[in-house]
């Protein structure tokens, strides 16, 4: 499956961006037990595609469409600075195990402008969330 990639202009790489791995041995992509990773991320780009540049190989079966909800994270800082979530997006977030109420799909959160604190926008990727098939770039 292929990841769909931001379908407009991204900005220049100038917004951090914490990932926070509660399986790390399993999610990142060297098989580290990294459990945080900080990358630099551009406006317009949605968190899945930081992820996956990061390393991290967070589940997204149905590449990136808002079609599953495989990509569920937990947004813990700077919701104020990812977009809003469509209904499309709440309707399909509601299927992920372990919802709360900071739940995500890391593929319909595409990043505005940086934290007005100046603090990371910090997501959680869950124990339960694997990417079983590795994707390879073409």
């Amino acid at each position: 499956m292929h990841m769909r990639h931001s379908d407009h202009p991204v900005g220049p790489r100038t917004i951090p961006v914490k990932i926070l791995l509660e399986d790390p041995t399993s999610l990142n992509e060297d098989g580290s037990d990294t459990a945080e990773h900080t990358i630099m991320a551009a406006e317009g780009e949605h968190l899945l595609e930081v992820a996956i540049r990061a390393g991290v190989n967070i589940e997204h079966a149905c590449g990136g469409v808002c079609a599953c909800s495989t990509c569920h994270i937990y947004l813990e800082h700077g919701d104020d600075s990812i977009c809003e979530p469509t209904e499309m997006e709440e309707d399909r977030v509601e299927e992920a195990p372990g919802l709360q109420i900071n739940s995500r799909l890391s593929c319909q959160c595409d990043i505005l402008k940086a934290p007005d604190d100046g603090e990371p926008i910090t997501f959680r990727v869950p124990a339960w969330n694997r990417n079983a098939v590795k994707e390879v770039p073409h």
